[in-house]
């Protein structure tokens, strides 16, 4: 689907020109996609997509949804940043390559500094900009913080700092949080989620490997990084002895349990890696800084990583990110549960292929099965 602010379905001529897809969606920040068609010199694709190319502002929008045993699925909702034409050779048509974000872009159009929020909390403050978006179909999903502070107008009014996407991320990582729009459930409509990364909820169908004719992904490839794993050091000044004390963080958080057994070691806890991860926690608040180094530690502590590949028509459905996987088949160390961090679609006439990368915080499956 395609169209400048609303897309509605594309001319068959258009479909008949699509040579292949590529979609990445990653679990936080910005999604892409890429469209190449096939055209000749005279087609009118050239002189559309040239000329909806160069206006100001993106409003070429596009929607890819790939259906798959009778399912819908939105694979991705933005707009054209970019695009690229390389004229035939010898009597072969022209290659026309499109490339495109998703719907956040729009929120980095504009540099809104200095715009005020008095007396408005971080949660009121996301509300307020992703309310400017709802034409474009972006419901927003706003999750409260448990740092709910809000300061008199008479002491301080907080302004808006850069484009509303900036200030937005610039919000989340204050307490801890994410952002990002997820196409769907159904085109025209997206979610901007800003709260906490969640990683619990359905299990997809598991990714089987060296299973005879129950495998269904072509490869796959672990690592396992005990370096990585690193606790979030918080320190804490004591101004009756005048001295600093370092108070480790530990990854506990139950919006992402443990999907490993045998969770890593931190290699930090020696004195010359004794030091705060962020530099500026200082001027911080103890519970800001707490949801912080919380985050922080649940990022670290992934250590366990598996990158593949796998065809559509094989595995029965379509892989999503930002959700749960069970893998069967790589062995006891590295069975069991794995979170998607990404998926990249790769789509051309007949053929239907993923890469995916998955990540986990331990060895050895916590749960006995995984459902098939």
């Amino acid at each position: 689907m395609m169209g400048p602010i609303i897309a509605v379905p594309v001319p068959s001529v258009v479909l008949e020109s699509l040579a292949s897809v590529e979609v990445k969606v990653e679990d936080v920040g910005q999604s892409g996609f890429q469209l190449v068609f096939s055209v000749d010199k005279n087609s009118p694709l050239q002189l559309m997509f040239l000329l909806t190319g160069g206006l100001p502002l993106l409003f070429m929008r596009c929607i890819l949804v790939a259906t798959v045993n009778g399912v819908p699925n939105v694979l991705i909702d933005g707009v054209i940043t970019k695009n690229t034409i390389a004229p035939g050779d010898k009597g072969s048509n022209s290659t026309l390559t499109l490339f495109g974000k998703d719907l956040s872009v729009l929120m980095g159009q504009s540099n809104w500094s200095g715009f005020p929020f008095p007396a408005c909390p971080r949660e009121a403050r996301v509300a307020l900009l992703l309310a400017k978006y709802a034409f474009f179909g972006i419901a927003p999903i706003v999750i409260p913080s448990l740092l709910f502070d809000i300061s008199l107008p008479i002491e301080g009014i907080p302004a808006q700092q850069g484009t509303d996407l900036d200030y937005i991320k610039a919000l989340a990582d204050e307490v801890g949080y994410v952002f990002y729009i997820a196409a769907g459930p159904v085109p025209g409509v997206s979610t901007a989620y800003w709260g906490p990364q969640v990683k619990i909820g359905p299990v997809q169908s598991a990714l089987n490997a060296d299973m005879d004719a129950y495998s269904n992904v072509e490869s796959m490839h672990f690592s396992f990084d005990q370096d990585k794993c690193k606790i979030p050091l918080v320190y804490t000044y004591i101004q009756e002895v005048g001295i600093s004390i370092p108070i480790p963080i530990p990854p506990i958080d139950p919006l992402q349990p443990p999907l490993g057994a045998i969770p890593p070691l931190p290699t930090n806890l020696i004195p010359p890696d004794l030091k705060s991860f962020r530099e500026d926690l200082a001027k911080l608040s103890i519970p800001q800084v707490i949801m912080m180094g919380l985050a922080a530690g649940a990022a670290s502590s992934e250590v366990v990583t598996c990158e593949g590949s796998l065809d559509v028509t094989r595995y029965g459905g379509v892989l999503n990110a930002r959700s749960l996987v069970g893998v069967r088949g790589a062995g006891q160390a590295f069975d069991g549960l794995y979170y998607v961090k990404s998926v990249t679609h790769k789509i051309k006439r007949g053929e239907y292929k993923q890469n995916f990368t998955l990540t986990r915080n331990g060895l050895v499956s916590t749960v006995p099965t995984v459902s098939p």
